[in-house]
C-alpha cells in the first residue's frame, strides 16, 4: 500500500509546538532561585586572565590556562629544501650544456607543473644540487618529479604479508600517496586477486631504502595487532551489546579493544574483536562469560502478536525493543517483516519475563488501525487548500496518522484507539457533506488540444474555473491521457463540460501547416526583439506561429489555426521569404587595393551613392587586410549594376582592362595548382593582375583576367601556354634548395630563372612567404622540359653547395661604404647572391684584401657586383641642389618615402642640411675694427647672392645619376595656388577639431591653409605637387557647393512655430519615456521643444523644421490635446490591501488595464491622507468600464486577502504572540556572572547603559572632565 504525505509543514510545526508545550507544562514550575544562581558562570570562566609567568621548582614556565592552550606558534607557509643528485645518478651528464638543453627544459616544466621555484647549481664533484622553494605540498611534488626525471632510477622489492598491504595503501590510497611523496619513489602493490606478496619500489637508492624501511615499519606495527573472531548465537547478541549498545561500549572502554557486533538486520553470528593481543584476549573472555551466563540462566516464552502490531513493539528505529531490554533485561525477538509468522519470542531471566510480556502487550495494543470509505476524487477536498481542513483535525488529535492512498476509495487512520474513533467520526461527517453538494464528470479530449484549452498563461482554463466555480484537472503531457476531470457544483460541472467540449470541437477544425524556411532567414523574419514576427501575428491573430529552437538547426516553421487563416498566413510568409531570397544574392569583385579609397569617395559619398541607387549592401575589406575583394549583396540585377559601376571607377583611375580567355573547365584545377600556387605565381609575375576562374562544377570555360593592358596580355599568354602544356602532356617535378639560394637562382629581375625557362620551356615556381615548406621548388611543363629544367637547376644547386673562398682588392678608403649602416650593403649582397660571406680587414690595418666565401657562382657574381660598386664610388661626384628649406619636409614625404624612392631609382646618396632655427636671436653687433681687422683676423665679405647653407641639398653618385636626381627633387617642390571660398564657409571646411581639412589633405596629398578668422579673407591656399593641385582644387570647390546647398536646406529647416497647450497636458503629449513625442518628431522630421521649468510662458511648445512638416506636427499635437480635453477624471475607493495585486509585478497588471481600457490610473503614494483613493482618467465611457473592472478585481482579490489573513492568524504559535512570551519570561537581566571583582572589592560594576564605558561604533564619546582642564593633543 503506497503512502501519501498529508501533513503540511505548518500543521506539523503546530503539532510539534503543542507537544513541546505539554512537555514544558509537565516539567513543573522550573528550577529554584538557588539552582539558577549556581548555574551562572564565574567571572574567571567567562573572562579568562592573560598568561602570567610564575617561578616553579623545575624552572620558569608559563601557567597553562584558557589563553595559552589555544595559542599555536605560527609557521611560514613557504619552505626551502635542497636535493643532491650524485654524478653517477644524473640522467643528463653533458657538462658543456649546463643551464641549457633538456635538463633546463625539464626544470622549467617542473616549475610550471608544481608551482615550486627551482635553482640548479653544479658541485665540485659534478653532482647536481637543486634548491626547491615553495609551499610544502608543491616542494614534495617537485622533489618527486626531480627524482623521476633528473635522476637515474633503480628498483627493489619488499615482501610483507598480503593482509598488511591494505595498511600500506591506506584509506582511499592516501597512505600510499603520502609514502610516495615522502620518499620520492613509485610504489606498486599487487592487486587483491594477485597471490604475490611482493611490493615493487622504483626510484633513487636513497628513496628505495627509505620506502623499504617505512613499509616494513607498517608491517611490523600490524604484526603486534591481533584479530579474534568469536561465534556467538545471534539471539544472545542483545545481552552482549546491552540496551542502546551501552554494555559493549563499556567493554571497549575497559579493554581498549574494538568489538564489532553485527547489527540485528545482518544474519551473522560472528563477533570480531581487534586491538593489541592482551586487549583482545581480555575482551574475548568477557564476551564468552556473558554468553555462558545467559545460556545457563535465560529461558524463553513465545507469544502471538498480530503482524500489524509488530511495528509498535519494535518502535521507531528499534527504540521500544531497547527500552524493554533496558527496563527488564529481556530480549524481544520479532520475526522478519517478510515472514508471515506472528510469534514473538521473549528471552531472559525467568523472574523478568512476566514484566517484559506486560510491556510487549501494552505497546502492541496502544495503537489501532481503522479506515473510512471516501471516493478518491474527494480526497483533496477533504485535505483542503494547503491541508487546511486536515490541519484542524490533526491539531486536535496530533497522535493520529491519516493516510490517503492514490486511486483507492478509502482513508486509513492509525493511532491511539480513542483518538482514532473521534477522527473517524469527523472525517465521515465531512465525506457525507461533500458527497451531498459535489459532483464530477470526465470528458475525453485529444491530448494535442490540451495546451490550447489551457491557453497562454492558463487564461482559458482559469476563466472557466472562475465562471463556473469548478476545478478542472488536465493531465500533464507525460501521462498521454485524454481524460479531463471536472469537479465542483453539479450545475457548474455540466456548464464547464459543455464549454470545454465546444472549445475542443472548434479546435478539431483547426489546421496545422509546416513551412520549409531556411534557418538562416529565421532571425530576419522574427526581427530584433521579435518586432517583425509581432506584426505578422497581429495581422493573423488566430494563427499560432512556432519557430524551431536554433540549436535544432531545423528549417520547419509550424503554423496552426483556422484553415483559411493558416493558408493566408502561409502565403504571406512565403512572400516575405521570397523577397529575402531575392535580396540575398552575393557576388565578389576584385579591385586593386590602391583604388579602394577612390571607390569609397570623399566622406563615403561614392559608395553611399552606389548603395542607395542600387539598393545593395557593399562590404569592403579592412584597411589592414590583404584582401582585394569587395562583396556586394542584394538582388541579382542590382548586384550586377553595382559591380559594373565599381569596375567603371577603377577603369577611369587606371589603364585597366578585362578580357576573357576560354580554357576547358577540366583543366582549371590543375592550372590553379595546390592552394593556388600556379595561378598565384602568374599573377605575381604579371604585376598583380587578377585572374578569376568560374565556380568548380559550373562547367563554364571562361576565365577572366583583369589589370593593366600590358600585364593582362602577358598573363593571357602564360595562362594559355600553361593550359596547352597541361593538355598535351603535363608533368610536374619537385626539388629542394636552401631558401637563401632562391634569390640567386631567380636572379636580378628574374633574369636567371628566365634563362632556364626560355631554354627548357618549363615553368619554375618558388615558394611564397606564406608556404610552410620554404625549400620546395616546383617545375611544371612537358616531361622533357621538366627533366631539362630539373637537371639545370640541380647543377646550379650543386654548385651552390660547393663552398669556395676567393679574395679581391678594394681600396681601404671604400671599405667604410660597404660596412656602414651596420653592414647594410654586405647584407644586401648576401641576400642577392646565395648567402655569400664577405670579410673586410680590421680598421687600422690598411690592408686592401677582401675575402669572399660561398658557392662558386655566388662568389663570382658577388665579386663582379662589388667591382661595379667600387667603379661607381671612383666615378662618384657631389652636386649641390638649392631648394628653400621650408619645402624640404614636403620633398621627403611621409617617413622619407619620396626621397628613399629617388635614392633607389637613381642609385645616389642624398643628404639634407641641418634645419636653421628661425627663432634664433639676431647676431650681435660687429666689433669695432681697427686698421681693417677684427680680433686680429681678416674676414672676407659675404656674397649676398650666395645660397643659405640650410637650403643646400648634397647629392653624391655618378654624374649623370646625380643630375637626374636633381631634376626629380625639383619636380617634388610644392606649388601654391589660391581658391575663392566665402569666409562664412571656412569653419565648415576645417570641420570639428580640423577633421574635415585633414581628410582633404590626406585624400589629395596636398597642404591646405585657411587664413586666420580676423583676416576675414575669402581665399584658401593649396600647396602641393603640380599634378595634385587640380584634383585638390576641384575637390575643394565641390565641397563648397555641398556646404552652400546645406546652408539653403538649413534655412528651410529653421522655420519655427509655437502652439499654446495647457501645461497639465504636457506629460500626456510626451508619453511614457517620451514615446509619443518621439513618434511625432520622427514621423514629421521636426524638433519639438517644451518650456523649461523657469520659463515665463509655460504653455508654449516650439516646433522647428520644414514649414509644411512643422504645421503637420502642430496638427498632430492639437489632435492629442483635443482628445485630452474630452477626458474626465473620477476618484474611486479601492482597498489599499489589493493595490499591489492590481499593479502587478513591475507594473505589468496596471499597464494591461490602461492599454485595454485606454485610461490612466493614479494610485496614492505612501503616506497619503487617503490610502484607498485611486484616480481614473479617460473618456467618460471608458472610465466607467475601467472602474467596473477595478471594483470586480477588488472584490476578487479581497476574498484572497481575508483568507490569507485568517490563515496567518491560524498559523501563529499557541500561547499568544512573541510579546506575550516575553512577558511570561519577565524582563531580561542581561549577562550575569558570579565572583566578579566589583562584588568582592571596592570596585564599581561597569554601567552597561553608559556610552562612555561601552561606546558604540561611530558614536561620539563625552570626554571626562579633569581638574586640570581639557586634554591638549
Amino acid at each position: 500500500m503506497s503512502s501519501v504525505a498529508v501533513l503540511t509543514q505548518e500543521s506539523f510545526n503546530e503539532h510539534r509546538s503543542g507537544l513541546l508545550q505539554e512537555q514544558s507544562g509537565a516539567a513543573g514550575a522550573g528550577p529554584s532561585a538557588g539552582e539558577e544562581e549556581d548555574a551562572l558562570p564565574t567571572y574567571k570562566d567567562a573572562f579568562p586572565p592573560l598568561p602570567e609567568k610564575a617561578a616553579s621548582p623545575e624552572g620558569t614556565q608559563e601557567t597553562a590556562n584558557a589563553w595559552t592552550s589555544k595559542i599555536r606558534p605560527l609557521k611560514s607557509s613557504v619552505i626551502t629544501q635542497v636535493f643532491h643528485v650524485p654524478l653517477e645518478e644524473r640522467k643528463y651528464k653533458d657538462l658543456n650544456q649546463f643551464g641549457e638543453g633538456d635538463q633546463a627544459k625539464v626544470c622549467v616544466d617542473i616549475m610550471h607543473k608544481t608551482g615550486a621555484h627551482l635553482e640548479l647549481s653544479l658541485a665540485k664533484d659534478q653532482g647536481l644540487s637543486i634548491m626547491v622553494s615553495g609551499k610544502l605540498d608543491a616542494v614534495m611534488k617537485a622533489r618527486k618529479e626531480i627524482v623521476s626525471r633528473l635522476q637515474t632510477q633503480a628498483s627493489a622489492t619488499v615482501a610483507i604479508p598480503k593482509e598488511h598491504h591494505r595498511f600500506v595503501i591506506g584509506k582511499n590510497g592516501e597512505k600510499l600517496q603520502e609514502l610516495e611523496l615522502k620518499t620520492a619513489t613509485k610504489i606498486q602493490i599487487p592487486r587483491p586477486d594477485d597471490p604475490s606478496n611482493q611490493i615493487k619500489i622504483s626510484g633513487t637508492k636513497e628513496g628505495l631504502e627509505k620506502a623499504k624501511h617505512e613499509i616494513l615499519l607498517i608491517s611490523a606495527e600490524q604484526d603486534k595487532r591481533a584479530v579474534e573472531r568469536v561465534n556467538i548465537d545471534k539471539v544472545y547478541h542483545p545481552f552482549i551489546t546491552g540496551a542502546y549498545n551501552k554494555l559493549v561500549g563499556e567493554m571497549m572502554q575497559e579493554t581498549g579493544a574494538r568489538v564489532n557486533v553485527p547489527p540485528p538486520s545482518v544474519n551473522k553470528t560472528e563477533i570480531v574483536i581487534t586491538g593489541e593481543k592482551e586487549q583482545v584476549a581480555l575482551a574475548v573472555t568477557m564476551i564468552k562469560k556473558i554468553y555462558e551466563d545467559k545460556k545457563k540462566s535465560a529461558t524463553t516464552i513465545a507469544v502471538e502478536v498480530k503482524k500489524s502490531q509488530h511495528k509498535y513493539v519494535i518502535g521507531p528505529k528499534g527504540n521500544t525493543l531497547q527500552e524493554i531490554l533496558e527496563k527488564t533485561g529481556v530480549s524481544v525477538e520479532i520475526p522478519p517483516s517478510d515472514s508471515s509468522s506472528e510469534t514473538v519470542i521473549l528471552r531472559g531471566e525467568p523472574d523478568r519475563l512476566g514484566q517484559a510480556l506486560t510491556e510487549v502487550y501494552a505497546k502492541a495494543n496502544s495503537y489501532t488501525v481503522s479506515s473510512v470509505t471516501a471516493p478518491s476524487w474527494l480526497h483533496r477536498f477533504i485535505i483542503g487548500k494547503k491541508g487546511q481542513n486536515l490541519a484542524k483535525i490533526t491539531q486536535q488529535m496530533p497522535k493520529v496518522h491519516i493516510e490517503f492512498t492514490e486511486g483507492e476509495d478509502k482513508i486509513t487512520l492509525e493511532g491511539p484507539t480513542k483518538d482514532v474513533q473521534m477522527v473517524q467520526g469527523q472525517i465521515e461527517v465531512i465525506v457525507t457533506d461533500l458527497i451531498s453538494r459535489m459532483d464530477y464528470t470526465e470528458i475525453s479530449v485529444d491530448p494535442k488540444f490540451h495546451r490550447h484549452l489551457i491557453g497562454k498563461g492558463g487564461v482559458n482554463i482559469n476563466r472557466i474555473k472562475e465562471l463556473h466555480k469548478v476545478t478542472v484537472r488536465i493531465p500533464p503531457d507525460n501521462e498521454k491521457s485524454n481524460l479531463i476531470r471536472i469537479e465542483g457544483d453539479p450545475q457548474g460541472v455540466q456548464e464547464a463540460k459543455k464549454e470545454l467540449l465546444e472549445l475542443a470541437s472548434r479546435m478539431e477544425n483547426e489546421r496545422t501547416k509546416d513551412l520549409i524556411i531556411e534557418q538562416r532567414f529565421h532571425r530576419a523574419i522574427i526581427g530584433q526583439k521579435g518586432e517583425k514576427i509581432k506584426e505578422v501575428r497581429d495581422k493573423f491573430p488566430e494563427v499560432i506561429i512556432n519557430f524551431p529552437d536554433p540549436a535544432q538547426k531545423s528549417d520547419i516553421v509550424q503554423l496552426r489555426g483556422p484553415r483559411n487563416e493558416v493558408e493566408k498566413c502561409a502565403k504571406f510568409m512565403q512572400k516575405i521569404v521570397a523577397e529575402m531570397v531575392e535580396n540575398s544574392f552575393s557576388l565578389s569583385v576584385p579591385i586593386f587595393k590602391q583604388f579602394h579609397r577612390n571607390i569609397i569617395g570623399k566622406g563615403g559619398s561614392n559608395i553611399k551613392k552606389i548603395r542607395e541607387e542600387t539598393t545593395t549592401r557593399i562590404d569592403l575589406p579592412a584597411e589592414n587586410s590583404n584582401s582585394e575583394m569587395i562583396v556586394i549583396t542584394g538582388k541579382k540585377a542590382n548586384c550586377e549594376v553595382a559591380r559594373n559601376r565599381i569596375l567603371a571607377i577603377q577603369k577611369e583611375l587606371a589603364n585597366i582592362t578585362e578580357i576573357e580567355v576560354s580554357i576547358p573547365s577540366k583543366l582549371h584545377n590543375s592550372l590553379i595548382g595546390s592552394k593556388g600556387r600556379f595561378v598565384r605565381s602568374i599573377m605575381e609575375e604579371c604585376g598583380g593582375v587578377h585572374i578569376h576562374f568560374p565556380t568548380e562544377g559550373s562547367g563554364i570555360d571562361k576565365v577572366t583576367i583583369r589589370g593593366p593592358v600590358e600585364e593582362v596580355e602577358k598573363a593571357k599568354q602564360q595562362l594559355l601556354a600553361l593550359a596547352e602544356e597541361k593538355q598535351t602532356k603535363s608533368h610536374t617535378a619537385e626539388l629542394r634548395a636552401k631558401p637563401e639560394y632562391h634569390k640567386f637562382l631567380i636572379g636580378k629581375g628574374g633574369g636567371n630563372i628566365r634563362k632556364v625557362r626560355d631554354s627548357t620551356g618549363a615553368r619554375i615556381i618558388f615558394p611564397t612567404s606564406d608556404d610552410k615548406d620554404q625549400e620546395l621548388i616546383t617545375v611544371v611543363g612537358t616531361e622533357e622540359a621538366v627533366r631539362d629544367a630539373q637537371k639545370e637547376l640541380e647543377e646550379l644547386i650543386k654548385s651552390l653547395d660547393n663552398v669556395v673562398e676567393d679574395t679581391m682588392n678594394v681600396d681601404p678608403k671604400y671599405h667604410r661604404y660597404f660596412v656602414a649602416r651596420r653592414g647594410q650593403v654586405l647584407r644586401d649582397l648576401a641576400d642577392e647572391y646565395g648567402g655569400v660571406m664577405v670579410s673586410f680587414p680590421r680598421t687600422g690595418t690598411q690592408s686592401d684584401k677582401v675575402t669572399l666565401k660561398g658557392a662558386k657562382e655566388c662568389v663570382e657574381a658577388a665579386k663582379k657586383r662589388m667591382l661595379e660598386i667600387v667603379e661607381d664610388l671612383e666615378a662618384q661626384v657631389t652636386i649641390e641642389c638649392v631648394i628653400t628649406q621650408k619645402f624640404h619636409r614636403s620633398i621627403m614625404g611621409p617617413k622619407g618615402s619620396r626621397i628613399q624612392q629617388i635614392t633607389r631609382d637613381h642609385n645616389v646618396q642624398i643628404k639634407f642640411p641641418e634645419r636653421e632655427d628661425q627663432q634664433a636671436a639676431p647676431p650681435a653687433e660687429a666689433p669695432i675694427q681697427e686698421n681693417g681687422e677684427a680680433n686680429g683676423e681678416v674676414k672676407e665679405p659675404v656674397d649676398p647672392n650666395a645660397p643659405k647653407r640650410c637650403d643646400v641639398i648634397v647629392i653624391s653618385g655618378r654624374k649623370e645619376r646625380c643630375e637626374a636626381a636633381v631634376e626629380a627633387l625639383k619636380a617634388l617642390v610644392p606649388v601654391t595656388i589660391d581658391v575663392e571660398v566665402p569666409f562664412e564657409l571656412h569653419r565648415y571646411i576645417i570641420g570639428q577639431k580640423g577633421s574635415g581639412i585633414r581628410k582633404m589633405m590626406d585624400e589629395f596629398e596636398v597642404n591646405i591653409q585657411v587664413p586666420a578668422p580676423e583676416q576675414q579673407s575669402d581665399k584658401i591656399f593649396i600647396t602641393g605637387l603640380a599634378n595634385h593641385l587640380d584634383r585638390a582644387k576641384e575637390g575643394l570647390l565641390e565641397r563648397v557647393k555641398e556646404l552652400q546647398a546645406d546652408q539653403e536646406d538649413r534655412a528651410l529647416r529653421s522655420f519655427k512655430l509655437t502652439i499654446t497647450v495647457d501645461p497639465k497636458y504636457h506629460p500626456k503629449i510626451i508619453g511614457r519615456k517620451g514615446a509619443i513625442i518621439t513618434t511625432i518628431r520622427t514621423d514629421h522630421d521636426v524638433n519639438i521643444q517644451f518650456p523649461e521649468k523657469n520659463d515665463e510662458n509655460q504653455d508654449q511648445i516650439t516646433i522647428t523644421g520644414y514649414e509644411h512638416k512643422a504645421i503637420a506636427a502642430r496638427d498632430a499635437i492639437q489632435a492629442i490635446v483635443d482628445e485630452l480635453e474630452e477626458m474626465i477624471s473620477e476618484d474611486i475607493t479601492l482597498d489599499s490591501r489589493v493595490h499591489a495585486r492590481i499593479i502587478g509585478a513591475r507594473g505589468k497588471g496596471i499597464r494591461k488595464i490602461m492599454d485595454e481600457f485606454k485610461v490612466d490610473l493614479r494610485f496614492p503614494q505612501s503616506g497619503a491622507s487617503d490610502p484607498n483613493l485611486v484616480t481614473v482618467t479617460g473618456r467618460p465611457e471608458l472610465v466607467d468600464e475601467a472602474i467596473d473592472h477595478l471594483l470586480n478585481l477588488e472584490e476578487e482579490y479581497l476574498a484572497d486577502v481575508v483568507e490569507n489573513e485568517a490563515k496567518m492568524a491560524y498559523m501563529r504559535p499557541p500561547g499568544g504572540s512573541a510579546a506575550a512570551m516575553d512577558e511570561k519570561r519577565g524582563p531580561s537581566k542581561g549577562f550575569v556572572v558570579r565572583e566578579a571583582p566589583w562584588t568582592t572589592g571596592n570596585e564599581k560594576a561597569p554601567d552597561m547603559s553608559s556610552s562612555e564605558d561601552f561606546p558604540s561604533f561611530g558614536a561620539p564619546v563625552a570626554t571626562k572632565t579633569s581638574p586640570w582642564g581639557p586634554k591638549r593633543f
